[in-house]
C-alpha cells in the first residue's frame, strides 16, 4: 500500500469539518488535475517520453512551477527506470505519493503558529493589496475567539485607503477590539496598541500592514522600523510574520514571495482563495520555490472558511478521484 492509500484510507471514513472543507476546497483543481492524469494514463498504457512531456505539461498548468516540475519528472524518470516500471496505471499512483514525499522531505514543515508563553503572542501580516489580508486577519480572529483567546487586531495599514475601516468593520463583526489612531505612522499605532495588549492582558495581537511593494526600499525600511518598535514593548515578538498569497495568481504570487522574502523574515503563507482555483498545485511550488510554510488556506468565503494547512488533508482533497 502505497502512502497515498494509507492517507485515503484514512480520510474516507472521516466526516470532520476540516476534511470536509478541504474536499470541497480543492474541488475545481481536483477535477482539472485527476482528469488530465487519468487521460493520461488511458492514452498511455506503457511509459514512454511523450508520456512524461504531457506529465510536465499537466503539472506546470496546475502552477507547480517550471523548475520544480523538471526536478520532479527527473526523479520520476529515475525511479521508472530503477524499479523498471512499464504500466502508467501503477505510475499514477506512484505520481502521488512523490508529490507528497516532494513536500515532506529534506526538512521538518512547521506549519504550526507559534503562540508566546509569556504574555501577548505578535502575528504580523504583510502582503500586496487585494489578496485578502484584511479579510484573513478577520477570519483568524474568529478562529482564535473559538478558541478561547483574547484578540486584538490593530489597524497598521495607514496607506490604503479605507483599510482602517475594513479592520473596524471586522472588528464589529467578529466583536472583536480594533486599535487605530490619527497617525500615518503604523509604528505609532502599532506601540499604542502593543501598550494596551501587554496592560489589558491580551492573548493574540493581529497585525495589518500596507501592502505597497513597488517601492521595495521604503517597504523595507517601514517593515524594519515596525519590527523595532514591536521589539520594544515585546522583546520576543513578533512571534509570526505572515505572508497572505492569493492562490488564484499563480506564479505571481509566488513572485510576490520571493520579493517580500528579500526584505523581511516570512515565517509562514496564508494561501487565499485556494478554493477559486484549477491550480492549487502552487502549494508544492511554495514549498519547493520558498522553503516557507503554509500555515493557513482559506477554503470558501465564509467566515469560519480559513483551515490550518495539513498536509495530509491537502493530497487527499486534491487526488481523493484516482
Amino acid at each position: 500500500m502505497g502512502l497515498f492509500d494509507k492517507i485515503k484510507s484514512v480520510f474516507v471514513k472521516d466526516k470532520s469539518e476540516e476534511v470536509k472543507k478541504y474536499d470541497e476546497g480543492l474541488e475545481k483543481t481536483r477535477k482539472e488535475f485527476t482528469t488530465q492524469l487519468s487521460n493520461l494514463s488511458k492514452k498511455y498504457k506503457n511509459i514512454s517520453d511523450d508520456y512524461f512531456e504531457e506529465l510536465e505539461d499537466i503539472l506546470i498548468m496546475a502552477d507547480i512551477g517550471v523548475s520544480t516540475v523538471m526536478k520532479f519528472v527527473d526523479k520520476l524518470r529515475d525511479r521508472v527506470k530503477k524499479e523498471k516500471i512499464i504500466d502508467s496505471n501503477y505510475l499514477k499512483e506512484v505520481i502521488i505519493d512523490e508529490l507528497f514525499i516532494m513536500y515532506v522531505s529534506d526538512n521538518v514543515i512547521d506549519s504550526k503558529i507559534h503562540f508566546n508563553v509569556d504574555g501577548p503572542t505578535v502575528i504580523l501580516f504583510i502582503g500586496v493589496n487585494g489578496v485578502g489580508k484584511t479579510t484573513t486577519i478577520g477570519k483568524l480572529a474568529t478562529k482564535l475567539k473559538n478558541d478561547g483567546k483574547k484578540v486584538m487586531l490593530v489597524a497598521g495599514d495607514t496607506f490604503r485607503a479605507g483599510a482602517v475601516e475594513q479592520l473596524k468593520e471586522w472588528g464589529e463583526r467578529t466583536n472583536t477590539n480594533v486599535v487605530s489612531n490619527n497617525s500615518s505612522d503604523p509604528s505609532s499605532v502599532i506601540y499604542d496598541a502593543l501598550g494596551i495588549a501587554n496592560r489589558d492582558n491580551y492573548d493574540v495581537v493581529l497585525v495589518d500592514t500596507a501592502g505597497r511593494l513597488q517601492n521595495k526600499d521604503n517597504l523595507m525600511r517601514e517593515l524594519e522600523k515596525i519590527n523595532r518598535v514591536i521589539k520594544k514593548i515585546i522583546p520576543s515578538a513578533p512571534h509570526e510574520t505572515l505572508l497572505v498569497i492569493d492562490a488564484s495568481t499563480g506564479q505571481n504570487g509566488i513572485n510576490q514571495a520571493k520579493a517580500f522574502k528579500e526584505i523581511t523574515d516570512i515565517t509562514g503563507i496564508v494561501l487565499t482563495k485556494l478554493d477559486g482555483t484549477a491550480k492549487g498545485g502552487i502549494v508544492l511550488a511554495i514549498k519547493e520555490d520558498l522553503n516557507i510554510p503554509v500555515k493557513y488556506v482559506g477554503l470558501g468565503e465564509g467566515i469560519n472558511d480559513l483551515e490550518a494547512f495539513d498536509i495530509e488533508k491537502y493530497i487527499y482533497g486534491l487526488f481523493k478521484d484516482l
